[in-house]
Parts: structure tokens; sequence; C-alpha cells
């Protein structure tokens, strides 16, 4: 009979993924550093690739990378304007809304994803390869019920002035 999980357990295991988390980025960065690429710059880049449409020369919005991200809008800008200056990206005008931009992918940019992609495969492979597959895909399993579930989970209620004032 195993015992339910305690309050403990579950700051554990947070703790756990945050030092995972951090060893995986901290391993992935100094990885990615020689081609000239940030984490966050390689996020967007996947981002933008994995956008329904951006295939082809369907593009994404500046404004959506930003949601997608959940970055300020600003923030945004500032790793496509890395990005677009590495030749990774071009902004193009929107045909339906001339105040927006919209976001290509160049070759240069497809060629970095790869490369992404093979660091990504590398770190992921190289922390995990003490843990069984049957264990890997358990722990996948349950992150990814609890991330299910946090999503499905009403947002919170931010307190208010009125709240401050009581």
């Amino acid at each position: 009979m195993t015992t339910p999980p305690t309050a403990d357990t579950a700051a554990e295991l947070a703790d756990a993924l945050t030092r995972a988390m951090k060893r995986i980025r901290r391993q992935t960065m100094q990885r990615l550093e020689p081609y000239g690429i940030t984490p966050g710059q390689a996020r967007a880049l996947r981002t933008l690739a994995h956008a329904p449409g951006c295939e082809g020369r369907e593009t994404m919005r500046l404004s959506e990378l930003a949601d997608k991200l959940h970055i300020a809008p600003r923030s945004a800008t500032t790793v496509v304007d890395a990005l677009e200056e590495a030749g990774l990206v071009t902004r193009t005008p929107d045909p339906t809304d001339r105040r927006a931009v919209r976001l290509v992918l160049t070759d240069a940019g497809r060629a970095a994803l790869e490369r992404i992609g093979q660091v990504r495969h590398e770190v992921a492979q190289e922390y995990f390869a003490p843990v069984s597959p049957a264990e890997q895909g358990a722990l996948l399993q349950a992150l990814r019920g609890a991330e299910s579930a946090y999503e499905a989970r009403p947002a919170p209620r931010r307190p208010t002035d009125e709240d401050a004032a009581r």
C-alpha cells in the first residue's frame, strides 16, 4: 500500500524539477553559445517553426509570438531584433493590418533550428541517461497530467484595491 504524497513531497518535487531545469538550461546555453543563440532565441525560433501555418510562407505576428512565449511584446521585439540581426528571421508587413508585423523564418533560421534540436536532444539524453525508459515515460505522463490539470483550473482571483483596504 502506498501512502499519498505530502505537501513536503510536492515541495521536494518542485525543488527537484527546478534544479533539473536549471542544469538542463545551463548545459543547453553552453552548447548553443558557439552558435550565438540564447535559450530565449531558441525558444522563439521553435515557437515560430511549430506555429500552425509557418511551414510555408505563412507567418506569425510579433504579438502572437509574445503571447505564445508568455512575454511582453517589448521583450518579444528585443528577441526578434536579435534574430533578425543574425539573419534567422525577417519581418514582413501584415497584408491585412498595416500596423502589424509578421515574422518569417529564413533558411539560416531553419538551419539554426536543426542545431537547436540536436543540442536539446543531446542534453536531454545525457541528463536522463541514468533513468530507465519506463521511469522516463512515467515522469513524462505525471508532468503532462499535472500541467493539464493546472491549465484547466480557473484563473486565480487577483486582489483588488478594495481587498487591500480591508
